[in-house]
């Protein structure tokens, strides 16, 4: 990716960005969040069910690694996900000492559900734009989720 030069209208443009994604992550974050205290855990705990919905297995070290923690803090978010149902940990088959972490069938419903209910407020949003603005949406957005999955 080639890098921008910076010119003061292009720092008012990212200027304007920031503002935009301040109140943007406050909307999404407050409308997930209302719907996480529903099932009584945090975005923090969301996203490593979201991720254990993808990939169905992480390795402790590989939650530490997706959640950007540490090894510890990791292990105390798990402790809470396991104590409401919405995880396991098991035993590696080749090393027994190496602890994966699974999704139970309840972690999935909750994921689905939070989901569902995202999908909603998002077409409400989507309504209050045309087709190509819609596209035009969606494709930037798939541009800063490559960008935000591999910065």
């Amino acid at each position: 990716m080639a890098a921008l030069r910076e010119t003061p209208k292009l720092r008012a443009d990212a200027g304007r960005l920031a503002d935009i994604f301040t109140v943007l992550q406050r909307c999404f974050v407050l409308n997930l969040s209302k719907e996480l205290a529903r099932g009584n855990v945090s975005f923090s705990q969301y996203c490593l069910l979201s991720f254990l919905r993808e990939q169905k297995e992480l390795s402790m070290t590989e939650v530490a690694q997706r959640m950007g923690h540490t090894t510890a803090a990791s292990t105390g978010l798990v402790d809470r996900l396991e104590k409401l149902g919405l995880v396991r940990r098991v035993h590696g088959q080749e090393d027994r000492r190496k602890i994966h972490v699974q999704i139970t069938a309840s972690g999935i419903a909750l994921t689905a559900e939070v989901r569902d209910d995202m999908v909603s407020n998002l077409l409400k949003m989507m309504a209050a734009l045309d087709s190509h603005e819609q596209k035009t949406w969606l494709l930037i957005y798939e541009k800063i989720f490559t960008y935000c999955r591999n910065p």
